[in-house]
C-alpha cells in the first residue's frame, strides 16, 4: 500500500477526536524484508539529503515526537535516522525540568537545543510537555511559581498554545522547517509492550511501577493531546498522527514524511562561482608541483 502523508496529517484548524484515529493500519509492507528494502532506500535518501542540508547551510530541521510511554520513539528515532551523519544531527530528551528551568519561561529550555542551520535536531519530547503533562497533572503548573492569575482556568492553555504557534512561526520565517509526530498508540498495545518489558531481562530497566500509575489518566491524556494537536497543528508547522501498534508500519511511515520535507526544499551542493573555480585551479597547480 502507498503512503501517503495527507492521510496522516492534521489541517490548520482541525478539531482532533483521536477516537476516530486508527492505532493500527494497513502495513506498507508485506514482508519483514521488504519493509528493511522499504527502510533501507529511505535512510539510504535521507542520508543524501541530509548532505545536502548540511552542505548548503540554509535550512535547519527540527522533528519532534510526542507519544504516551512505550509508543516507539526511542525505535523510530534510532532506526529511521541510523544512516544520518552524526555531525549534522542531535537528538535531545526532555526529562522533568531542572529548578533552574522552572525559573524560566516555559519555552527556554528548549530553544537553547534547538538546531542550527545545515542541522537536522530531534526533540524526543519537548515543550509539548508543558501542555500534555502539565495539563493532566496541575501540581507540576505550581511548582512553576507562575503569578497565581496567569493560571487560572483555561487561560494558561489558550496562552501557552499561542506562545508555541508564534515561536514555531518565528523559526519558519527564519529557516527552520517543522515536523512533528505523534505516535498514537492503543491502550492495551501499550498493555502488551509494559508485560514484554517485565517478561524481557534486558527489558527491565524501561519500567517502573509509574509508568502503571499514569495509564490511570488515559483518557485525561488523549484529552489534552486533542486539544494541543488541534491548538498547534499549522501550514507552517503541521502535526502527524502516526499509527503505532505496528511498529514497523511506524517507522516507514515517520521516514516517508521526513524524506518528503527535505525534498520538499529542493536542497542541492552550493554551485562554485566563477572566482572559486579560478582558485581552486590556482590550489591544484600547487598541489601538483
Amino acid at each position: 500500500m502507498p503512503l501517503n502523508s495527507q492521510d496522516y496529517r492534521i489541517g490548520a484548524g482541525t478539531k482532533l477526536d483521536l477516537r476516530k484515529r486508527p492505532t493500527g493500519a494497513r502495513p506498507s509492507h508485506r514482508t519483514d524484508r521488504q519493509y528493511r528494502d522499504m527502510l533501507n532506500a529511505h535512510i539510504k535518501e535521507l542520508s543524501a539529503q541530509q548532505q545536502m542540508l548540511y552542505a548548503c547551510s540554509r535550512y535547519a530541521l527540527l522533528v519532534i515526537f510526542q507519544a504516551m510511554d512505550a509508543a516507539g520513539k526511542d525505535g523510530a528515532i534510532a532506526h529511521v535516522m541510523s544512516g544520518i551523519n552524526p555531525q549534522g544531527c542531535r537528538v535531545t530528551s526532555f526529562k522533568h525540568p531542572s529548578a533552574e528551568e522552572l525559573k524560566h519561561d516555559f519555552l527556554w529550555r528548549t530553544m537553547r537545543e534547538l538546531p542550527e542551520r545545515g542541522q537536522i535536531g530531534i526533540f524526543n519530547r519537548s515543550y509539548y510537555e508543558e501542555v500534555l503533562i502539565v495539563r493532566v497533572h496541575p501540581r507540576i503548573l505550581q511548582a512553576e511559581g507562575l503569578p497565581d492569575e496567569l493560571t487560572h482556568g483555561h487561560r494558561i492553555w489558550r496562552d501557552r498554545f499561542r506562545s508555541i504557534v508564534d515561536a514555531e512561526r518565528h523559526l519558519v520565517r527564519n529557516g527552520t522547517r517543522i515536523v512533528k509526530f505523534f505516535l498514537h498508540l492503543s491502550k492495551d498495545e501499550q498493555r502488551k509492550r509494559f508485560l514484554k518489558r517485565i517478561e524481557t531481562p534486558d527489558k527491565n530497566w524501561k519500567f517502573s511501577a509509574a509508568d502503571i500509575a499514569e495509564r490511570q489518566y488515559w483518557k485525561s491524556y488523549m484529552k489534552a493531546y486533542e486539544k494541543c494537536l488541534s491548538a498547534t497543528s499549522t501550514a507552517h508547522a503541521p502535526w502527524y498522527v502516526v499509527p503505532a501498534d505496528d511498529k514497523l508500519n511506524a517507522r516507514l511511515i515517520v521516514s516517508h514524511i521526513l524524506l518528503e520535507t527535505l525534498e520538499g526544499l529542493q536542497l542541492g551542493f552550493p554551485r562554485s562561482s566563477a572566482a572559486r573555480r579560478r582558485e581552486l585551479r590556482s590550489l591544484r597547480k600547487q598541489l601538483e608541483k
